[in-house]
């Protein structure tokens, strides 16, 4: 878009709508319902697309809650890892479920929400994950329960459990394996409760996902213990769906061409940076041209990655970083000051409407 500087975030619609569709497959075909995790992907001008496809959203925080049931509706979850006194009295006023991280929260709040749907979060001693820091039962973790005596003595306060314990598991027999072992291990436990919220981190939109396998292995569990399953996509709903588009304002040369472009891995896809991975390009498309892609801020490892394209990059280029949706666009900051990238969204019609722009009294203002 010639009249919508860069840096800008690309929401295609139609490429979210494909990870939608899939969703809903899994919900028709296996009885799991579906809410949409804010932590992961929170922008709000694709909500009317994407509350046709799913049930509702879950949250991390009060105010992730309050935006789920401003401008999504449907079911709201509310879990934060610890919850103030206010922040319970604030959901309670909207929240459909709540779900709190410890015993001790519990108990701390549930005279404020006597009566209302509560669920407690558990630590099953297992897990799949890539990466110790997001492995949510690591050694020393504060997520969840895992006292099942404790768990079986506050029962009674309960309607649901959450076992949120995968993060980006592409294998189905892993899931698999696991829902057999929550079963074995939780199995009386789980026929007292009304729902059991399996949580995030399952890639089943991805290309050749044996859906069928998986949706088999929700609804046996669901139908073994009587209760009603969800599951919370954040990723696999947003998947391939948005590019972050910059262009090229510097080439320089130490070893090998290095193209700085107009945007930042540390201020707008924090998450590689985090996680030292590396982002995949869009366009210019793969090609014998080698050459590091590197962001605009003085810290020395604001880079993307070292790419072989199809054509060398100059000033005035344009790069496409793909998969720019999850656990990226909630994470953008104004470190150094750099512009933030506006938001853009392609319709389902092919029209594209600037959604946001940002300036420096955005910038000004986050500060004090």
């Amino acid at each position: 878009m010639k009249d919508l500087p860069t840096p800008y975030y690309l929401i295609d619609e139609s490429r979210l709508q494909q990870n939608l569709e899939l969703i809903q497959r899994v919900r028709e075909a296996s009885g799991a319902k579906s809410v949409l995790a804010l932590k992961c992907f929170s922008t709000w001008c694709v909500f009317d697309l994407m509350r046709q496809y799913l049930d509702g959203t879950t949250s991390s925080s009060l105010f992730e809650a309050r935006l789920g049931y401003e401008e999504f509706g449907k079911e709201v979850h509310a879990y934060s890892v610890g919850f103030s006194r206010d922040d319970v009295k604030a959901v309670a006023a909207f929240a459909d479920k709540i779900i709190f991280n410890s015993l001790s929260q519990l108990r701390q709040h549930h005279a404020e929400v006597e009566g209302r749907n509560l669920g407690l979060r558990v630590n099953p001693g297992i897990s799949y994950s890539h990466f110790d820091l997001a492995d949510p039962a690591r050694r020393y973790s504060r997520l969840g329960v895992a006292d099942k005596d404790a768990l079986a003595e506050v029962a009674p306060l309960l309607k649901g459990l959450m076992f949120h314990f995968n993060c980006e598991n592409t294998e189905v027999e892993s899931i698999c394996a696991s829902l057999d072992t929550i079963g074995r291990e939780y199995g009386d436990l789980l026929r007292r409760m009304e729902w059991v919220s399996l949580g995030g981190g399952l890639s089943f939109t991805q290309t050749g996902y044996p859906l069928e396998r998986f949706c088999t292995a929700l609804r046996e569990f669901s139908r073994t213990f009587d209760v009603q399953v969800y599951l919370e996509p954040g990723e696999a709903a947003v998947t391939r769906s948005t590019e972050l588009v910059t262009t090229v304002i510097d080439v320089v040369h130490n070893e090998l061409d290095i193209a700085i472009i107009d945007a930042s891995l540390e201020a707008h896809m924090l998450d590689h940076l985090v996680y030292r991975t590396t982002p995949s390009v869009a366009a210019p498309a793969a090609g014998p041209h080698r050459v590091m892609i590197a962001g605009r801020t003085c810290l020395a490892g604001d880079v993307f990655g070292e790419f072989g394209l199809a054509e060398p990059l100059r000033v005035g280029s344009e790069v496409r970083i793909a998969d720019a949706g999850g656990y990226t666009m909630v994470k953008t900051n104004w470190f150094n000051g750099v512009a933030m990238p506006s938001i853009a969204v392609r319709r389902l019609d092919g029209t594209i409407e600037v959604v946001r722009t940002f300036g420096y009294d955005d910038f000004k203002r986050s500060l004090s």
